[in-house]
């Protein structure tokens, strides 16, 4: 079994500036731009669901809450970890994978900001969630438009569905895209964003990413070769079950791109970004 693995950037980034003829007095600069803050990302083991807690020693972010039950796991990490609220918590969508546990969280914890997208349905996990809203006389920020922020110097930005509404599997394709930025680090966290939303993804011209939440829990998709491609990611998590695996045609795709990837269903993932590098092993 894999347990660790690590991407290094610096070498690169000093390749870079002599090929570039960057003088002595330049590189300061260099050094600078690649500076960042110690992020930890813990990828729980929360079966075919997501959820993801960024944080750094003033911050924390997380990125959707898995199935009804499952908020009180994520408030043990965080308090075996001393992280006693969140600045945002980020619903992609409203699928009980993803929104199960924000009742419990809610209810629970300080929670200065929350995102959400655009889709709402009626269920059982959403509705509890929109409940636990409104009793703290809360209103979440639905995000309709590209929306940037920083937090213990790390940059999120939230892109959403480019529509309202879509014809086929309109609750996955309504999902929020978010990209992390830590110095020279690049995160994506893709939630369970399908054909048509990854096709207005990539139309944005994304870049390179460090790293890869795939999506859709590594169900096959006719757009994942374009995306592979075209965030190149040195490596990735996959949120999957043993009961509900991930397509073996996705991963011999991510083993064709040279991607290193590590899989929640064997273990929690802790991933540690410092500006410069990325590291990653299970737990």
């Amino acid at each position: 079994m894999k347990r660790h693995w690590r991407l290094r950037l610096a070498a690169v980034l000093s390749a870079l500036m002599l090929l570039s003829g960057c003088s002595e007095t330049e590189a300061p600069a260099q050094t600078e731009a690649a500076e960042g803050s110690d992020l930890t990302v813990y990828c729980f083991f929360a079966g075919k669901a997501d959820a993801f807690l960024l944080y750094t020693e003033d911050s924390a972010v997380l990125i959707d809450t898995g199935e009804s039950g499952f908020g009180k796991t994520i408030l043990a990490y965080m308090e075996a970890h001393g992280i006693e609220k969140l600045d945002c918590l980020i619903i992609t969508h409203f699928d009980k994978d993803h929104v199960g546990g924000a009742k419990k969280i809610l209810e629970s914890v300080q929670v200065d900001r929350v995102l959400q997208s655009n889709c709402p349905k009626d269920a059982s996990a959403y509705n509890k969630y929109v409940a636990a809203l409104e009793a703290l006389g809360m209103e979440a920020e639905t995000v309709r438009q590209t929306l940037t922020f920083e937090l213990g110097g790390v940059s999120y930005t939230v892109d959403p569905p480019a529509q309202e509404t879509y014809a086929e599997d309109e609750s996955n394709n309504s999902s929020l895209i978010v990209s992390v930025e830590n110095g020279q680090n690049r995160l994506l966290f893709a939630a369970d964003a399908q054909d048509l939303r990854l096709t207005e993804f990539l139309a944005g011209d994304p870049g390179h990413y460090d790293f890869l939440k795939v999506p859709y829990h590594g169900h096959w998709q006719s757009t994942l070769g374009a995306l592979i491609k075209a965030v190149s990611p040195a490596a990735a998590v996959i949120t999957s079950s043993d009961e509900e695996p991930e397509d073996e045609q996705t991963l011999d795709l991510l083993a064709q791109y040279g991607v290193e990837t590590w899989l929640t269903r064997q273990a929690p993932v802790v991933l540690h970004a410092d500006g410069s590098t990325i590291e990653l092993a299970y737990e």
